[in-house]
């Protein structure tokens, strides 16, 4: 028989001391770190481990204690009966602020993904690559639809800005962004299921966008999608605004639109298509009908003049004007000679356009160089391959008729001087350089603006210098209560995923508006960045493996230049997983969970006030079966190489050099797989 083993109780002493100027009560000898979590106080720290023995090394668990010659480790410091501590007063901040900019002062990383930070939608691009590499289409699909609701849009006409910012640039070309955020979009299209979040309860709000284009449909579906009644008011026949009306078929199919559109539609309470905002009603009206909030989506869709003799003349189109008639199917009188006047990617669809509709001869006569226009540089490749003709450092000056329509233009050749306020050289015009082509028509495209007789006269919005609504740019308000704006209207012409990006924005604004919050942007979470392209050093990057950018496969010339069938075909299965390999994954994998980003955020550091050299030390990718070591984000804490040595005895870890070389890797400079590490 086995004998009882009587253990006599311990007695747990308590004592009392007092927390940021409440009286509170602690196991004795336990730390101010431990006793501060017990009762509901968080002091950070990045070193502490349960482990371990305490060291203080990051010097953020500093306190006041009273009494004390100065701050005290409180991962260190047991508490006292009588004890007198504060965790937070002016001086710990700065220390602690001070303390976390000393330890990035030396970060070489990207928190986000610099393709991420490009994009004005904010869409998680590093997380939906990897989710179509892993075949999870539908779960890629489901992350860039929470921050944009248009990938089928977005997919074929979005002139990628995330693309120009790739880190991938340094090594070959630019991982095929956009072309991978289609095939996601395409897939759930092709499999017959489309996604819709869950929708919150209704709150009984009413909110009115005024405009159908993508910045009114974004907000729309982010208001519907969180409870709220949302109609949406439409000037034109269907929604769309210049993604119907501005955007040839070729490039985005109105099949395709309308099935993006549908989704948005069926999460709102009505839609009320060709009334007109200051001729069927306006915002009083709105708000006696009971609407609380209203947003302003109007684009900007009012043809700028060229101010010279003969603009309006018969047979003089202007190009946004020119678009719209083609795809309401109105009859376009051309002719065989058209010239197209501008740069931008209207000229060029107008361009394209105006070919497919029967046109010979298509020239677009822009004032400067090829290098200088601001249409996206594919568009011009395939107007290029398509036989459009091209008259660069041109501009017109007079447009004449013989027999009551225009017949020629009479142009002068430019010259580049000073750059201007767009970062563009300013053309200039070259005295005794004129000369005329002969055509048909004309087809004006130079700009838009927003045409400001929509609004109405009684309690309007405020308009700034340029002649667009002026609202707060990070919360979309005007200066009238309840009344947002965003999109072409407040900015001038813009980009579809700018728009949506706005959109979203407006969103959030208003959701908190209706809900009786204090109407303020999402805070932005600190951000540590490698730089741009051009700071980097491109032999960080010598060692990644060249793989050849998949191209889009898309109509041939002759085939597609008579016809408005959609020229670009996507990706297939294979091509998108083979292109998914070529993202670097720049964005830190442990963002969302980084202690030091969350500090960094809270105490607003300033990661450039201690700025001086920053190692760029390289990442051993295969050092490892199942570890990824980056010494770059390491802060010296010492936990790895105390808990490799005094917890696990293995000793795999250590520290390499002395002051701010120091390093923790394996000794002799091995690799961390030729070493006793278990993986712990």
């Amino acid at each position: 028989m086995v004998p009882y083993l009587f253990i006599k109780d311990v007695k747990v002493v308590k004592v009392w001391f007092t927390l940021d100027g409440k009286k509170v009560e602690a196991e004795t000898g336990t730390t101010i770190l431990e006793a501060s979590r017990q009762n509901g106080v968080v002091i950070p720290t990045l070193c502490n481990d349960p482990r371990l023995n305490p060291t203080a090394a990051c010097r953020l668990c500093l306190v006041e204690v009273e009494g004390a010659r100065g701050p005290m480790p409180s991962c260190a410091t047991p508490v006292t009966e009588g004890m007198v501590a504060k965790t937070l007063t002016d001086d710990l901040i700065k220390s602690r602020r001070m303390a976390l900019e000393l330890l990035l002062s030396d970060h070489y990383g990207d928190c986000i993904a610099p393709c991420k930070l490009a994009c004005p939608a904010g869409i998680d691009i590093q997380g939906y690559i990897a989710h179509i590499a892993n075949g999870q289409y539908q779960e890629a699909l489901r992350l860039i639809k929470e921050t944009n609701p248009l990938p089928l849009v977005c997919g074929r006409v979005c002139p990628r800005f995330c693309e120009a910012k790739c880190r991938r640039n340094l090594v070959d070309e630019p991982v095929a962004i956009n072309a991978l955020k289609r095939f996601a979009a395409d897939y759930e299209v092709n499999s017959g299921a489309a996604y819709v979040p869950e929708v919150k309860p209704v709150t009984g709000h009413r909110v009115a966008i005024i405009g159908g284009g993508p910045a009114g449909l974004t907000a729309a579906y982010y208001l519907a999608l969180e409870g709220h009644e949302v109609t949406i008011f439409e000037a034109n026949p269907q929604l769309g605004g210049m993604l119907r009306y501005g955007i040839p078929e070729y490039r985005l199919p109105k099949a395709t639109l309308d099935k993006e559109i549908a989704i948005i539609v069926n999460l709102c309470h009505e839609v009320r298509c060709n009334i007109s905002l200051g001729r069927d009603f306006n915002i009083k009206t709105l708000k006696k009908d009971g609407y609380e909030a209203i947003f302003l989506a109007l684009g900007a869709q009012a043809n700028q003049k060229m101010k010279v003799e003969g603009e309006d003349l018969p047979g003089v189109l202007s190009g946004i004007g020119f678009l719209k008639d083609v795809t309401l199917g109105e009859k376009v009188s051309l002719g065989n000679k058209v010239a197209v006047i501008g740069g931008g990617n209207t000229a060029i669809d107008a361009a394209r356009t105006a070919l497919r509709m029967g046109a010979g001869e298509v020239t677009i006569v822009y004032r400067r160089s090829r290098d200088e226009m601001p249409a996206n540089d594919e568009e011009i490749e395939q107007a290029e391959q398509e036989g459009i003709r091209f008259h660069f450092l041109a501009a017109p000056v007079k447009l004449s008729a013989s027999n009551g329509r225009v017949d020629t233009i009479e142009c002068i050749r430019m010259v580049l001087g000073e750059p201007d306020s767009s970062g563009r050289r300013r053309p200039e015009p070259a005295t005794g350089s004129e000369f005329t082509l002969e055509v048909d028509a004309v087809i004006t495209a130079i700009g838009q603006t927003l045409d400001a007789s929509r609004l109405d006269q009684d309690g309007q919005a405020e308009f700034n210098r340029r002649g667009y609504i002026n609202i707060n740019e990070e919360t979309m308000e005007t200066s009238l209560e309840g009344i947002f704006a965003g999109g072409d209207c407040t900015s001038g012409p813009a980009t579809a995923v700018e728009a949506i990006g706005i959109g979203r924005r407006a969103s959030i604004s208003i959701n908190q508006y209706l809900n009786g919050w204090q109407i303020a942007p999402p805070e932005k979470p600190y951000n540590c960045t490698k730089g741009e392209l051009d700071d980097i050093d491109p032999e960080d990057f010598a060692e990644v493996t060249r793989i050849p950018r998949n191209e889009m496969p898309a109509l041939k010339p002759k085939a597609r230049k008579k016809s408005f069938t959609e020229i670009e075909l996507g990706f297939t299965e294979e091509m998108a997983q083979s292109e998914t390999e070529r993202c670097l994954a720049c964005g830190c994998q442990d963002v969302f969970e980084c202690k030091l980003r969350e500090l960094a955020t809270e105490y607003k550091v300033d990661d450039g006030k201690y700025t001086g050299f920053k190692h760029h030390r390289r990442i051993r990718e295969n050092e490892h079966e199942y570890i990824l070591r980056d010494p770059n984000k390491c802060v010296l804490c010492g936990n790895c190489v105390r808990i490799c040595n005094e917890v696990e005895g293995i000793g795999a870890l250590g520290f390499n050099n002395r002051g701010f070389d120091t390093v923790v890797e394996p000794a002799l400079g091995v690799l961390l797989c030729e070493t006793l590490c278990d993986s712990c």
